[in-house]
């Protein structure tokens, strides 16, 4: 009996959506079959609920690239909250974190905290607007599930189709939110000065990378633009950050932001998002109202600082990016040698392949069913940690490979039928970079 699937039926019936993370449902890995829910965790290792252990070549979302339950941070974390973790005073580890943060980021002057990203956004949005007094936002990437960017799909618009969720219905977003935020393509400078032209633009938000890098000049010519037209320009590196360098991306691209969000691998696991600026413009919004109890809890701070302390002495970003070339040379060899047509996308760190055929998510769903038999937690794509080694990589891509060789027999013979044991997949969302 699979435990896991069975309360996850219960959870369907009682929790909206059936869990927290729509990345996280077990319908868009295996319907019916995926454990759903773990006991325990360590390293890169998962166990489910009834004790298998899953070698976990997902990782999603990405939160933990130390590895889970990394002894060092957990420790910090602990010996910290046995002094206890809330009180009337404040903890002193939202000054310190601060400090690090800015020491990394010299173009930054304040921060502002968080427990999850979209809130993270939302409250670098709200700051944005405060100063440069202007609604209109033009977006390239996903930043969360709030009312802001969720209004993108107001009065018939479909624009997030392509980017989010087919069919999004953005039912109950204000529709006075209509046509505040506007959309461009990632790397693709003219579409956003058309926006640019069009609107009243405040505030360019985007994520620095995700499918891919940003193409040359394409950060300066955005950068540019922002100065000459006074927009306040946000990078969304909530995902991207401290896996290709230690801090965020754009340091790599020597281009300076006027506000930036990081989360995910910044806290380990633990629920910590941080909203870094100027300090002009930060201060411009000390009368608007963002205020949060659970903001000033001590475990997500505590964290932050021992799990960068931990990257900086480890160098984990060079792990990641290294084993994620890997990965993708070793992905590649297996799709020429038996002849199917693959596409890489991401950054090192953060990496998948989509099978370019019609029947792309029959073949992503197969893969994880018979995975799974052999004992891992796998798909099309890979948060690494860095407990992703050469001997976890190597003994994975062997037992993908008869994998392989099947579907390019079911490929060759057209089959379709029997070839999973209960549905297809869901198609995750997609983002617009």
């Amino acid at each position: 009996m699979n435990k896991g699937n069975k309360l996850y039926k219960k959870a369907k019936n009682i929790i909206l959506g059936g869990n927290m993370l729509f990345s996280k449902r077990p319908e868009v890995f295996l319907p019916d079959i995926w454990p759903s829910y773990f006991i325990k965790s360590k390293d890169t290792y998962v166990w489910d609920m009834n004790n298998n252990k899953y070698v976990d070549m997902i990782c999603a979302v990405g939160q933990s690239i130390l590895g889970y339950a990394n002894s060092k941070v957990d420790n910090f974390v602990i010996n910290n909250i046995k002094k206890g973790n809330m009180t009337t005073l404040n903890c002193p580890e939202e000054v310190y974190l601060t400090k690090k943060l800015i020491d990394i980021h010299p173009w930054a002057g304040m921060a502002k905290y968080t427990r999850g990203g979209g809130e993270a956004n939302a409250i670098a949005i709200r700051i944005a607007r405060a100063a440069s007094r202007k609604d209109h936002v033009a977006i390239c990437g996903y930043h969360g599930w709030h009312d802001w960017y969720l209004s993108i799909n107001l009065k018939g618009n479909k624009k997030l189709n392509k980017y989010l969720l087919r069919g999004l219905d953005p039912i109950g977003v204000p529709k006075s939110l209509s046509n505040t935020v506007h959309t461009f393509a990632y790397n693709d400078f003219d579409e956003l000065e058309r926006v640019v032209k069009k609107f009243d633009i405040g505030t360019i938000k985007m994520e620095v990378s995700r499918n891919s890098l940003p193409n040359k000049n394409f950060l300066e010519e955005v950068r540019r633009l922002a100065n000459r037209k006074k927009i306040i320009l946000i990078f969304d590196e909530c995902t991207s950050g401290f896996r290709r360098n230690y801090g965020g991306l754009h340091l790599t691209q020597n281009i300076e932001p006027d506000m930036a969000m990081f989360g995910k691998a910044m806290g380990n696991g633990y629920a910590i998002n941080a909203v870094l600026g100027k300090k002009n413009i930060m201060k411009k919004a000390e009368r608007s109202f963002i205020s949060s109890t659970f903001w000033t809890e001590r475990i997500g701070f505590s964290a932050a600082i021992k799990t960068l302390e931990v990257i900086k002495k480890e160098k984990t970003w060079l792990h990641l990016c290294k084993f994620g070339d890997y990965i993708n040379h070793n992905w590649i060899n297996l799709s020429k040698k038996y002849d199917l047509e693959i596409e890489i996308n991401g950054i090192e760190a953060i990496t998948y392949f989509t099978f370019k055929h019609k029947n792309h998510l029959i073949y992503k769903t197969y893969i994880t069913q018979e995975m799974m038999k052999k004992g891992y937690l796998a798909s099309n794509l890979i948060y690494l940690n860095k407990f992703h080694n050469k001997s976890i990589i190597d003994k994975y891509i062997k037992d993908l490979d008869p994998i392989f060789k099947k579907i390019k027999f079911f490929q060759k013979n057209n089959i379709t039928n029997n070839i999973l044991e209960k549905k297809v997949c869901h198609d995750t969302f997609k983002r617009l970079n």
